[in-house]
């Protein structure tokens, strides 16, 4: 199973942003596949705040046009949404301390876990802080 993390959807969303046509192709091959893929529910209300926000972006995409995209996506029939369960403190855990993690480092720790928890193979991500996280294969999709 592939997750994808939230700067892909941001990128797949905003139509200014120089990868959007990437990675709106990339989360199109996912949610129209066969195939079962993910989303963490972090990412998806990181996604709502970057997206909204008037400092990261001049227009601000509305708030209802924020959630209206995440419905899109959880319409998808193969998404698995991504979320906590007992397991989730251990492995955690055992992310911050292997890779010595402070202040907001646990937020990418925090999605690593999610995605090894639920068994991902691959997380979709433009941010190289995962490479932290050698258990976990991060690729960006928006790169040959």
């Amino acid at each position: 199973m592939i997750a994808v993390d939230t700067n892909i959807l941001v990128y797949a969303h905003r139509e200014d942003s120089p990868w959007f046509s990437a990675a709106s192709a990339c989360l199109g091959r996912l949610a129209e596949g066969r195939a079962r893929w993910a989303i963490p529910w972090p990412c998806l209300c990181e996604f709502f705040a970057v997206v909204t926000h008037p400092r990261v972006y001049q227009p601000p995409t509305p708030g209802d046009a924020a959630l209206e995209q995440i419905d899109a996506w959880l319409e998808s029939p193969t998404l698995v949404v991504l979320g906590e369960s007992r397991a989730h403190w251990s492995e955690l855990r055992r992310l911050v301390q292997s890779a010595k993690l402070s202040g907001s480092q646990i937020h990418d720790a925090r999605i690593a876990a999610l995605c090894l928890q639920h068994g991902v193979r691959e997380l979709w991500s433009a941010d190289r802080d995962f490479g932290r996280f050698p258990q976990l294969d991060c690729r960006n999709p928006l790169i040959p």
